[in-house]
């Protein structure tokens, strides 16, 4: 053995070694196994990284699937990891738009197919990047069954999903409110949505009484405050409190829209906050959440005035074509000239609504989108986990699940994205005369506008439907529209929507693609599968609906086990960023100190059950010394007995074992039961802290010191047995140096030739 144990070397053999053995396939782990095991599927699920991006920090974490499938695979189990990698739709779109950015291009230059089909090249040019991050981790999955979230196998699933949800009635199409964002084009879900403290002009508006005043004896106006006043041409009521005294004799009364001079009515709603501003408030169904409940309890109309591109629209008057912020300056002046500007509060404090991504505004719109009812779906999961079936870490984490999951909000499925898997509904040219198209025409002129209009002649041009289709961008459809639902195109009348399906549509289906679903092999043997981590973030987005498809679809839970970790932190306490200074590339540190110390000073230097997990780096360097302190140990052990000339038995009886040998043997017992119980308990922090107390302290500094000057083979037979039943222990936490020792110690022949398919001590 070389005197140093040399990460940066071992670490790339040792992996490149496992991949040529075929250890990571439950298969190949049963060849070189030759005899024993157990025959029982284990399987174990990969979060699908993102197909093009670097892993970050929080990757760091698959560790502790990788220490599942370890385990169960020194356990005789036939143990399947099953990787992937998600497209990430919108993700990726946005990434590869800001390198067209760059590059003084966007996404209207190019027609759908075109613009498809180069975010597709860029994902393929880059999708080794994650995977090869994550070998360097120690990831012991079945590369060979890898998953590629837009592979034509998920395609086919998910279609057959919608297909069926749709032919059940549990799909629909209106028009809903919804978070639309006009810098990305696409909607946001509920959970993809957050609110930032913002500081905004409160405007004092007046609404002249429609009723001659005189007569009905009342004020000459009603003021609202709003801080959107742009959206006053849409009003279509304003609202008070059924309490507020103030005013009870406006009630059934018409007040007059100060921008469109139009009669509108006061009506009594009981949400209305009688503190908040003047007590009136303007009802504007087209643009507010909650204007849009009151609007629809009512019966009242619905008016939009924003574009999909974000502009004002037709019926925004004087406003038209500009964007809200440059139309709120306008509006007020407007009502400014007009008198119907009682005062403005420059100091307001209120929350805006943003993306989860950038922070960027979202606009509550009416868009026709595709829903699905979650009422019926989410009575199976809801039984599933108040059963235990589905098992969590903490019991905090299924009281979570359970509150969301119990709203059974519908769920908005559709996006405004090019990059994902496109929505099988096709619209009919002749059946819908309302159709709306973008597209970018055969000379790269980026047109927009009526379908049957621009079949006709549009600025003594006609278009022919086979140009519009080849350089289409966007269908509009009205809320209205007729369609059919299917996977193929019903014939050249046709335009298929351009909507995608959420990421989380496709990937809520992830057990069931990753195992080739229906009638494959794997998913015969390995679903349900045993063991699912994942941040705790993202406990609704995937977890709850995997769960729901799963059930759903088979009519059994997906997983048995849900461990959900912690946010990986800076040492600080603080989210990790580039801007605060305190993130952590784990590639460098793997660089610098070795994927086995990274693994532990993530997982036992840290405490990945907790909601939040600081990382530190002193804690990897203390790990890197730990994998010195083992390879030392090993090559003492292998110089001790080629000094001494030990022929060490396999076995050897209690009465050949002087009292120190048979107390380490002892506490060796002690740890095997101890960690293997924490293990199935998921208790992770709690077995690695175990092993490595063991090896460092009782192992090295107690018992190897107490024997350095004994020659007997007793001494030495223990010592071999504990180290070796040791780092088989450790093998799931420290893969690499585990391996890199077991091949040079000397070790009794009984003894399997790899580490990786070694029995689990008992």
């Amino acid at each position: 053995m070389n005197k140093t144990y040399d990460h940066k070397t071992l670490e790339k053999e040792v992996y490149e070694m496992w991949e040529k053995i075929g250890a990571f396939s439950p298969e190949g782990a049963k060849t070189l196994r030759e005899k024993g095991g157990n025959n029982l599927p284990y399987s174990v699920l990969m979060p699908p990284p993102n197909a093009n991006a670097p892993i970050h920090c929080g990757h760091a974490t698959y560790s502790l699937q990788d220490i599942m499938i370890r385990y169960k695979r020194m356990q005789g189990f036939d143990a399947l990891y099953l990787p992937g990698t998600d497209h990430a739709g919108f993700e990726t779109q946005y990434v590869y738009e800001k390198k067209l950015k760059a590059e003084g291009k966007s996404r209207f230059d190019f027609d759908r197919d075109t613009f498809y089909k180069d975010v597709l090249n860029f994902v393929k040019e880059n999708s080794d990047t994650a995977i090869n991050q994550l070998k360097l981790l120690g990831m012991s999955a079945d590369w060979d069954r890898n998953t590629f979230m837009l592979g034509q196998k998920v395609i086919d699933i998910v279609y057959d999903t919608f297909i069926k949800m749709y032919n059940e009635g549990l799909v629909y199409r209106e028009g809903y409110m919804v978070n639309y964002s006009t810098f990305y084009g696409t909607t946001f879900s509920d959970l993809e949505t957050d609110y930032k403290d913002s500081v905004s002009p409160l405007y004092y508006v007046k609404y002249a009484i429609g009723a001659t005043p005189k007569k009905e004896g009342l004020p000459l106006y009603m003021t609202v405050a709003t801080v959107r006043p742009e959206t006053i041409y849409a009003d279509v009521a304003i609202a008070v409190n059924p309490n507020d005294k103030r005013y009870k004799d406006f009630v059934g009364k018409k007040v007059i829209n100060p921008l469109t001079n139009e009669e509108i009515p006061v009506i009594e709603d009981e949400y209305v906050d009688i503190e908040f501003g003047t007590g009136c408030l303007k009802i504007t169904p087209g643009h507010d959440f909650n204007d849009y409940k009151i609007g629809k309890k009512h019966g009242l109309s619905v008016i939009s005035l924003i574009n999909l591109d974000g502009r004002m629209n037709e019926f925004a008057g004087e406003v038209a074509g500009l964007f809200p912020s440059a139309a709120r300056k306008k509006v007020v002046e407007i009502l400014q000239e007009k008198g119907a500007i009682e005062k403005i509060n420059d100091k307001y404090e209120n929350r805006v609504l943003v993306d989860y991504k950038e922070g960027n505004v979202i606009e509550p719109m009416i868009l026709p989108n595709w829903f699905i009812n979650m009422d019926k779906l989410l009575d199976p999961v809801i039984s599933a986990i108040e059963k235990n079936e589905v098992k969590f870490n903490l019991p905090e984490w299924k009281r979570d699940t359970l509150r969301w999951i119990k709203e059974k909000k519908p769920w908005p499925i559709s996006r405004q994205t090019v990059f994902g898997i496109r929505i099988p509904a096709w619209y009919s040219i002749s059946e819908n005369p309302d159709l709306q198209v973008t597209f970018v025409d055969k000379s790269g002129v980026y047109r927009s506008g009526n379908l049957k209009q621009m079949l006709g002649t549009n600025n003594g041009k006609d278009y022919s439907l086979d140009e519009i289709k080849s350089g289409l961008q966007k269908v509009i459809p009205s809320k209205d529209a007729k369609y059919l639902i299917q996977k193929d195109s019903p014939g050249d009348d046709f335009l298929q929507e351009t909507d995608t399906f959420d990421t989380w549509f496709s990937s809520g289906q992830w057990p069931l693609t990753t195992t080739k679903y229906p009638d494959s092999s794997d998913f015969k043997k390995y679903y349900p599968t045993d063991f699912l981590d994942s941040g705790y973030d993202i406990m609704f987005f995937w977890i709850a609906r995997m769960i729901m498809f799963g059930l759903y679809l088979t009519g059994e839970i997906p997983f048995k086990n849900v461990y959900f970790h912690g946010m990986v932190t800076g040492k600080d306490g603080r989210k990790m960023s580039k801007s605060k200074n305190n993130g952590v590339n784990p590639v460098e540190m793997i660089e610098k100190y070795g994927a086995d110390a990274l693994r532990m000073g993530l997982i036992v230097g840290g405490n990945t059950e907790a909601k939040f997990s600081p990382f530190d780096e002193d804690k990897v360097r203390g790990f890197r010394n730990f994998a010195n302190k083992i390879w030392n140990v090993s090559r003492f052990i292998n110089q001790k007995i080629e000094d001494d000339h030990l022929n060490i038995p396999d076995e050897m009886s209690d009465s050949d074992l002087q009292k120190e040998d048979k107390e380490l043997l002892s506490k060796l017992k002690s740890l095997i039961e101890s960690v293997t119980k924490d293990l199935d308990r998921y208790k992770f922090k709690l077995a690695g802290e175990s092993i490595y107390d063991f090896i460092w302290n009782t192992l090295a500094n107690d018992y190897l010191e107490s024997i350095k000057s004994r020659s007997d083979v007793s001494a030495m037979f223990t010592l071999r047995r504990s180290f070796l039943s040791a780092i088989k222990l450790l093998h799931p936490f420290m893969p690499f140096v585990t391996e890199a020792v077991w091949k040079e110690i000397s070790k009794p022949k009984s003894e399997s030739k790899y580490i990786i398919i070694s029995k689990w001590p008992i």
